[in-house]
């Protein structure tokens, strides 16, 4: 599993492994039924403590990504199209904040914001 800690990044170390196990699930690199390493096993190889694995873990489980079965290991949970389509929004909603605060900023307008948008949008038709 390829996960990049960043020392320099202001978010806690568990919470680069959450987001980054997040979007695996989202994109489809990690499926339902997918094993994820052992919390020891992922803690050795980031060069990190049991307790940064175990937290980030259970946050997955808690926000419905995963589930641990107790002796088995921890598993990529079956996906609840809602959550994932809400998970999708909020991630496009804090995107799109930081488009219109670098647009205002910028002093680019709304019309021109969405032509940009709607050619990304058109790109994958």
């Amino acid at each position: 599993m390829d996960i990049i800690i960043s020392n320099s990044s202001s978010k806690p170390i568990y919470e680069q492994i959450s987001s980054q196990i997040k979007g695996m699930i989202l994109n489809g690199s990690l499926n339902e039924g997918d094993a994820l390493p052992s919390m020891r096993l992922l803690a050795k190889e980031l060069r990190i403590s049991v307790i940064t694995t175990k937290r980030a873990y259970e946050d997955l489980e808690r926000d419905g990504f995963i589930e641990t079965a107790t002796g088995r290991g921890s598993f990529v949970a079956a996906k609840n199209l809602e959550f994932v389509r809400e998970e999708n929004l909020r991630i496009i909603e804090e995107n799109l904040r930081k488009a219109a605060d670098l647009a205002i900023t910028a002093n680019i307008s709304l019309d021109e914001v969405i032509e940009i948008l709607t050619l990304f949008m058109k790109e994958t038709e």
